[in-house]
């Protein structure tokens, strides 16, 4: 036993846990506790499945979207969308939450980040050079820049409208609804859709 009155094994557990997201000591522990009361044979499915992880999910080869290992994700697959319209997000987990507007039926390209120069985020630091060859395949006529509404954001925008400038192609960032300075990743599906609706050019 420790300080905290849990055996060592499980102390482990729960500081494992309270690296998750939004997990704080207490709800670890409840976490913790529940697992205890899984079946062995359920707990070693789970086990199986956090170390195959890394190996199994990978990043979509077309658009760096979540994806299973050496396959295209499943939009990128999808025959029933558009790949003339290329929305770009900063992280593949943006995608989700866009997706449940249901407004949306392009396709998508994960920059990987955005502009930040005083943090060392630089051009050559984002997912640019692939987004450059899917519009020089001369399918793409439209960019959406769903982009968080901070500075970072608002520069990582006007850095990619300068890159295709000579490119015959629409360039439309997302319009009401984000507040300025709002990540898009907390944005809910109804704001996003009037965003989406109401998109704006960038040039």
């Amino acid at each position: 036993m420790n300080g905290s009155g849990f055996p060592q094994a499980l102390e482990e557990l729960i500081d494992l846990l309270k690296g998750l997201p939004g997990i704080g000591r207490r709800s670890a522990e409840r976490m913790a506790l529940a697992l205890l009361k899984w079946h062995p044979e359920k707990l070693e499915v789970l086990g199986d499945l956090l170390k195959e992880l890394p190996s199994r999910i990978t990043f979509c080869p077309e658009c760096g979207n979540l994806a299973e290992s050496g396959e295209l994700c499943s939009i990128c697959s999808a025959p029933s969308r558009d790949h003339a319209v290329i929305c770009v997000v900063e992280q593949a987990t943006q995608i989700v939450n866009i997706e449940k507007s249901g407004l949306f039926r392009g396709v998508y390209h994960v920059l990987g980040g955005k502009l930040a120069p005083l943090e060392g985020r630089t051009p050559e630091s984002l997912n640019l050079e692939s987004l450059e060859r899917r519009v020089a395949g001369g399918e793409v006529h439209e960019l959406v820049m769903a982009l968080s509404a901070d500075v970072e954001g608002r520069a990582t925008a006007v850095y990619i409208a300068n890159m295709f400038k000579d490119c015959n192609l629409k360039l439309t960032r997302l319009a009401s609804g984000l507040p300025a300075g709002s990540d898009i990743s907390y944005a809910d599906p109804e704001t996003l859709a009037a965003a989406f609706s109401g998109r704006v050019s960038l040039r």
